[in-house]
């Protein structure tokens, strides 16, 4: 209940600050660890941010259809560990092939530009410290910011695919599918569309997919530790 609380403020937040001219996405997004953007706070404040009515509806509802659940059964110290741990999971993984493929453009993992003009229509951009190529690895790595609850969420399904394995939901309202398939099929998902070329859409697939995966590993850890892991 919490989260959801926080998460809807800052929606609102965000929609007043933006009709006073101040874009909090920019702000408190996560940037690139090293682009002009960045700031350390950003790994904590872009969990709660969302870009638009949609992805926060879409994140929240699966908060609420798998949080309470899983709450009671780990209690709410550990649920808002698992919770932060697929977040910040999400990021390293995100970040990690965008920093691999950064580095194949570049040469560097943690190129230092300072980015002075972009014109999107033709694909060029201007530095102060200049690059010869890799045009578009720079501008999709370093410019947009990084916001979301996603990876916690995809964590969450993880976790419940693995809990509760033959718990059935039903998609659509019609088709009954059980949790373990949802959570392979939505792990399936995000592979497919982190590598497609056709999937321009501006989703953070990889991001989806490292929630799944430290939220599988910390499950793991948490079943072979016989201590309170918060």
């Amino acid at each position: 209940k919490n989260l959801l609380i926080i998460n809807v403020l800052f929606f609102i937040a965000t929609l007043v600050f933006e009709s006073r001219g101040i874009d909090l996405t920019k702000i408190l997004g996560m940037h690139y660890p090293s682009s002009q953007y960045f700031e350390p706070y950003q790994i904590v404040t872009h969990v709660f941010l969302h870009g638009g009515g949609r992805h926060l509806f879409l994140n929240m509802l699966g908060l609420i259809f798998l949080g309470p659940q899983l709450e009671r059964f780990w209690g709410a110290k550990k649920f808002l560990t698992f919770y932060l741990v697929s977040a910040f999971g999400a990021i390293l993984i995100n970040y990690g092939v965008q920093g691999f493929a950064l580095f194949m453009a570049t040469g560097e993992f943690f190129p230092d530009l300072i980015i002075t003009q972009i014109n999107y229509s033709t694909g060029i951009v201007n530095y102060e410290t200049g690059l010869l190529s890799g045009t578009s690895v720079v501008i999709s790595t370093y410019i947009p910011s990084l916001v979301g609850a996603s990876g916690a969420i995809f964590g969450l399904i993880a976790a419940y695919g693995v809990l509760f394995p033959n718990t059935e939901f039903r998609i659509y309202f019609l088709i009954p599918v059980k949790a373990k398939w949802v959570a392979i099929g939505s792990a399936l998902y995000a592979i497919y569309s982190g590598f497609s070329p056709m999937m321009d859409d501006n989703t953070a697939h990889f991001a989806h997919l490292g929630g799944m995966i430290f939220g599988f590993i910390l499950i793991t850890i948490w079943k072979r530790s016989r201590n309170q892991f918060y």
